[in-house]
């Protein structure tokens, strides 16, 4: 009689580890993939809730104002942006096993659309649910791998060595145009220019606000798209390979920033204490990204997937339940952090429409010190997980079209 194995197999039906693993990735989905995103999250999250809860009204980076501690809580998150960005490409990487690239083209392009939609719809209304200056186009973070998708839709037909060889001029070469674009002597930025710079300028009279330039972000999701090659290979080599890249990334950071070489526009200096010159060697321009941030970023997160293979336990399986579900938890914990915020300014009198336009205009002296920041973002984390988990398991029995969409 015929087992049931045999009639209907599952990945955990095949018994060698090769097929196995290549069975994971047709599937779309592979387990160290699911947590260095769902750590991602986790981390967002501590960079968000600070926004709407700390009591400090300076930016982290700024080394007048800021000390290791706040800095530190800052730079932690920096790694959220470039490894979902590539992510994103890793996972359009693997869905070139089920999709012709006609398909794959469509749904890079129709999911790009949809993440500027949300962003300009219900994402600008859960950062600030009041605008008083009227609608803004605002490209921020959702509407920048929006962007990076739509873009992918032409990415994929090309061939891989001239992408990879695009991709990496781009990062490694963009640095030499920080400070060099011609600008007008008056009026606003031309469009083109918030490719490169973050710029504030008007489109048939609606503002555009551009904070998170495209360049080099476009070229970050096409080499994660020709990393997901890497998981074709057995599971030591594949290792070997994203250990070898990873540290390679950060031996070149360690080398262009210890020299200050090339890579960022501000150089680092000695500080007054050891724990601020920290400071300044790790505080790199994000907005773009120079190639001395990617590389510091990304070289963790290559380590991270190529060490998160081997993973097991509770902890693990709750960050890879986030990182299932990345979408819902990123439109949910904005609004989370932002009605926390209007509770805050309530109860320590300022009253709630003190924190409703934003976090950018919460006043002096509301907010909580930096160790109950983080006590608060363990428990908006622990608050999403039961609706994050629940979200999984519906994407994990349904092939609706419209899930692959949340």
């Amino acid at each position: 009689m015929q087992n049931s194995a045999s009639v209907n197999p599952s990945i955990e039906a095949v018994q060698d580890p090769l097929e196995a693993e290549q069975a994971q990735v047709r599937a779309g989905r592979l387990v160290s993939v699911d947590f260095a995103r769902g750590l991602v999250m986790v981390l967002m999250a501590l960079d968000h809730v600070r926004d709407f809860t700390s009591s400090a009204r300076f930016a982290p980076e700024d080394l007048n104002e800021t000390s290791p501690a706040y800095f530190f809580t800052r730079w932690i998150t920096h790694f959220c942006a470039p490894l979902f960005v590539l992510l994103a490409g890793m996972g359009a990487g693997f869905m070139r096993a089920s999709r012709s690239p006609r398909e794959l083209s469509i749904f890079l392009f129709t999911r790009g659309v949809w993440l500027i939609f949300i962003e300009q719809t219900v994402m600008s209304f859960g950062w600030s649910f009041v605008q008083p200056q009227g609608y803004a186009f605002v490209l921020t973070t959702l509407s920048m791998i929006g962007f990076c998708m739509i873009s992918m839709a032409v990415f994929i037909h090309l061939p891989r060595l001239p992408l990879l060889l695009l991709s990496l001029a781009l990062i490694a070469g963009h640095n030499l145009l920080d400070g060099r674009l011609p600008m007008p002597e008056e009026g606003a930025p031309p469009l083109w220019y918030g490719l490169h710079e973050d710029i504030f300028t008007r489109i048939a009279g609606i503002p555009l606000v551009v904070v998170y330039p495209l360049l080099p972000w476009l070229a970050v999701m096409p080499l994660g798209y020709l990393l997901a090659d890497l998981y074709k290979q057995p599971a030591d080599s594949r290792r070997r390979v994203l250990t070898l890249l990873g540290g390679g990334a950060i031996a070149l950071f360690l080398l262009l920033r210890g020299f200050n070489i090339y890579g960022d526009p501000v150089p680092w200096e000695g500080q007054v204490s050891f724990g601020m010159t920290l400071v300044s060697f790790f505080n790199l321009e994000k907005y773009p990204p120079s190639l001395l941030y990617l590389l510091m970023t990304l070289g963790p997160g290559l380590l991270l997937l190529a060490w998160s293979e081997r993973l097991r336990g509770p902890l693990v399986d709750v960050i890879n339940t986030f990182g299932r579900v990345p979408f819902a938890y990123y439109v949910l914990h904005i609004y989370i952090a932002h009605l926390l915020a209007l509770g805050l300014a309530q109860w320590q009198g300022f009253g709630w429409f003190a924190a409703a336009g934003g976090w950018w205009t919460l006043p002096e002296g509301y907010g909580l010190p930096l160790p109950v920041v983080y006590l608060v973002w363990l428990a908006v984390v622990a608050l999403l997980y039961p609706f994050c988990r629940w979200l999984a398991a519906v994407k994990a029995r349904r092939r609706d079209w419209w899930l692959s969409y949340l």
